[in-house]
């Protein structure tokens, strides 16, 4: 008897251990155009069925008919359909066959469309006043306009703090795929065609924010092996549909196979739950990111404080990063 009372406090102890270990995040992403979006989404889910992280809600900047479907579809496959979803535009006006989003709505089942969720900042603010105090990592891997309409909100029916004060009282950080460290020109996800966005956002949030830049995704290469997950896997659909249509991709097209990608997204997936740091990467601190009105930005080193800005440098070799990210991506773990 008092072997099974202590097998079971053990047990109970490891499960509390466990929740607190968890990663709770919510994932900002631009699904439809890159197929890394994809890669990212796969991980995050395989990653909360391991108990390494909690998916509080997805977000979508993805201005298009599909894309709502797209995500839930995605998350019904995966056995987590109940994860919320939030879109910045309901009308979602865009419809380009060569996006991803369409095919996998076609192929997989889904229950909502844009028009059932609600959007994003209202989704936003009932989630992070739902949360403990600096308990939740948002992850943004597209452009930041979900962000700046959630840092410009005013007090509801969820929270009675503006935007502002509710991410700075609930938010232990952002990690944001955009930039190009430690500079460079036009990138899509500080531009996304919105001038001044990422310019007012990363002006205005004061938590801190650890940037995964083009330059870390771009050396990652992963793709081809998800040529074995047959026709009816998302990743199989996306991926090949990607490979044949983006309009940057079709000169490296080979007719059948999955062409190989950079992994910008599912870089800022792995630091966001494993961190990694000294193992997978650097981080680059003591300075800021200032980005310009045509997507592109500078880092101004600061030698004589700390600042919330901090970006990541590989240390590891592109090609075992790719391998720990397909076995993520692949359920492999």
């Amino acid at each position: 008897m008092k072997k099974t009372i202590s097998t079971l406090i053990f047990f109970l102890f490891f499960l509390i251990s466990l929740s607190f270990a968890q990663v709770k995040l919510i994932f900002d992403t631009d699904m439809g155009g890159d197929a890394d979006d994809l890669g990212a989404l796969a991980m995050l889910h395989n990653l909360k069925d391991a108990g390494e992280c909690k998916v509080l809600a997805i977000m979508l900047w993805s201005n298009e008919k599909y894309a709502v479907p797209a995500v839930n579809a995605v998350n019904i496959f995966y056995g987590n359909p109940d994860i919320p979803i939030g879109v910045r535009d309901k009308e979602a006006p865009m419809d380009d066959d060569w996006r991803y989003n369409k095919p996998l709505a076609k192929a997989l089942p889904y229950e909502l469309t844009n028009q059932d969720v609600p959007l994003a900042v209202d989704l936003y603010r009932k989630t992070l006043s739902q949360q403990e105090d600096s308990s939740v990592v948002i992850v943004t891997v597209g452009p930041l306009k979900n962000i700046k309409d959630l840092l410009l909100s005013h007090p509801d029916e969820y929270s009675e703090l503006t935007g502002q004060e509710l991410v700075e009282q609930k938010v232990k950080k952002f990690v944001i795929m955009g930039g190009k460290f430690p500079e460079g020109e036009w990138e899509w996800n500080f531009s996304g065609f919105m001038e001044g966005v990422s310019i007012f956002v990363l002006e205005n949030l004061r938590v801190p924010i650890v940037f995964s830049g083009y330059e870390l995704g771009y050396q990652i290469r992963t793709g081809p092996k998800l040529q074995k997950l047959g026709p009816d896997h998302p990743l199989y659909i996306g991926y090949k549909h990607f490979s044949k249509h983006a309009p940057w991709m079709v000169e490296y097209y080979e007719e059948g196979k999955i062409t190989p990608n950079a992994t910008y997204d599912q870089t800022a997936v792995l630091f966001a739950v494993r961190g990694g740091l000294g193992k997978y990467w650097e981080k680059v601190e003591n300075g800021y990111c200032i980005p310009d009105e045509t997507g592109g930005n500078i880092w101004k080193t600061v030698d004589d404080r700390p600042t919330n800005h901090a970006y990541l440098k590989l240390i590891k070799p592109p090609e075992e990063m790719a391998e720990i990210i397909y076995a993520i991506m692949l359920n492999e773990m």
